[in-house]
C-alpha cells in the first residue's frame, strides 16, 4: 500500500462539475491511500479582515484562476488503475480533519427548504476550535464537530456529459450524508475506466436535512483508501459505518427518494441473507431507520440504516 497526497490548488481542483471526459490529476493502485485536501466557498462568502479569520491563500488563487461553476470546488479526479465500468470502488474514509479555524453557514431567498419564508439572506462566520473539536456560534452555544465531505463521487456515465456537482446521482456526488465521517465506507459503481474519484464540500458539522442549504462549510483534509471489486454490477451507491449498513435514495420528490432507499435496502438484504423480498420488506418496516439526508440539493435524499448484527 502506498500513501499519496493531493493538495487543493489551481492544478488539482475544478469548480462545480463532474465530467467523465475530465482527465485524472493523480493515478493510484488499488489498496493505495490518498490524503485529499479540500477548500470551500465563493469569494462572496469569505470573511473580511476585521473578522480575524484568515482565508487559505490556495483558495484565493483558485478564486482568481478558475472559472466558477454551478457547484462546489472539488479536488481530483483520482484514477484507480484497473477500474472498469461494472466494478465497484470501495472508498474507506480513514480520517477527516478541519484545516482552518472558521467555517460559514448561510441562506438566501428562493433556496433551501423554506425558500420564501426568509426574504433576506443571511451569512454567519463561525469559529472552529480544532483542539477542543467544537465550533462556537455567535450567540454562545458550542456544538461538537463531526466533519465529513459533503461531496464524494466518481465520474458519471459518459452520456451525462458535464453535470453540476450540486445534484447527487448514481455516481455519488453531493450526498451531504452526515453518517459518512471517519471510519465509514462508501461503495460507488464505476462508470468509466479509472473510476475518477473526487471530493470536496467540507462540512464541520451538519444536521440531517441540511435545511437552510448550508452545513458548517469549511476546509477539510481526509485520508481515503481505495479498494476495487471487479464485475460486481453495482448500479447505485451504498455505504457502511462501524455500526450500520446504509442504502441511498435520491430524487427531486422526497417520496420517490424514500421508495428508492427502501428498494435499495430490500435488495441489499436479499443479496446478503436468505430472506425473500416479501420478508425483507417486512423486516425494513420493523428494524430499518429511514432518515432525511438533505432537502436542498434538487435531488433530495433519504438514507436507510440497518444496524449490523440484526441479520448478518
Amino acid at each position: 500500500m502506498t500513501l499519496r497526497r493531493l493538495n487543493p490548488s489551481v492544478e488539482t481542483c475544478r469548480w462545480g462539475l463532474f465530467d467523465a471526459a475530465m482527465p485524472p490529476v493523480l493515478t493510484v493502485q488499488p489498496d493505495d491511500s490518498v490524503v485529499i485536501g479540500s477548500v470551500s466557498g465563493t469569494p462572496g462568502v469569505m470573511p473580511d479582515a476585521a473578522s480575524g479569520f484568515a482565508v487559505d491563500p490556495r483558495l484565493r488563487r483558485i478564486h482568481a484562476s478558475l472559472v466558477q461553476g454551478p457547484g462546489h470546488i472539488l479536488t481530483g479526479p483520482v484514477a484507480i488503475a484497473g477500474a472498469e465500468p461494472g466494478d465497484t470502488l470501495e472508498v474507506r474514509i480513514e480520517t477527516v480533519e478541519p484545516t482552518q479555524d472558521w467555517g460559514y453557514c448561510g441562506f438566501r431567498p428562493l433556496r433551501g427548504t423554506l425558500p420564501r419564508d426568509f426574504p433576506e439572506g443571511r451569512l454567519t462566520h463561525i469559529a472552529i476550535d480544532r483542539v477542543r473539536r467544537v465550533c462556537r456560534m455567535p450567540y454562545g452555544v458550542e456544538l461538537p464537530l463531526a466533519p465529513f465531505f459533503g461531496v464524494m463521487g466518481v465520474a458519471p456515465p459518459p452520456s451525462f456529459g458535464a453535470i453540476s456537482s450540486i445534484e447527487p446521482r448514481e455516481h455519488g456526488g453531493n450526498f451531504d450524508c452526515k453518517e459518512l465521517v471517519a471510519g465509514s465506507t462508501l461503495f460507488l459503481p464505476v462508470w468509466v475506466p479509472g473510476a475518477l474519484f473526487s471530493a470536496g464540500d467540507g462540512h464541520g458539522l451538519q444536521g440531517d436535512g441540511e435545511v437552510c442549504i448550508n452545513a458548517l462549510e469549511t476546509n477539510l483534509e481526509g485520508r481515503f483508501t481505495f479498494l476495487l471489486h471487479k464485475r460486481t454490477g453495482l448500479r447505485f451507491p451504498r455505504a457502511e459505518t462501524p455500526t450500520h449498513w446504509i442504502s441511498m435514495g435520491l430524487h427531486e420528490d422526497l417520496d420517490e427518494a424514500m421508495r428508492m432507499a427502501l428498494r435499495q435496502m430490500i435488495g441489499f438484504i436479499v443479496e446478503r441473507s436468505a430472506l425473500a423480498p416479501e420478508e425483507a420488506y417486512q423486516f425494513c418496516s420493523l428494524a430499518v431507520d429511514f432518515r432525511v439526508t438533505q432537502t436542498v440539493n434538487g435531488e433530495k435524499g433519504i438514507h436507510g440504516m440497518l444496524r449490523k448484527g440484526l441479520l448478518f
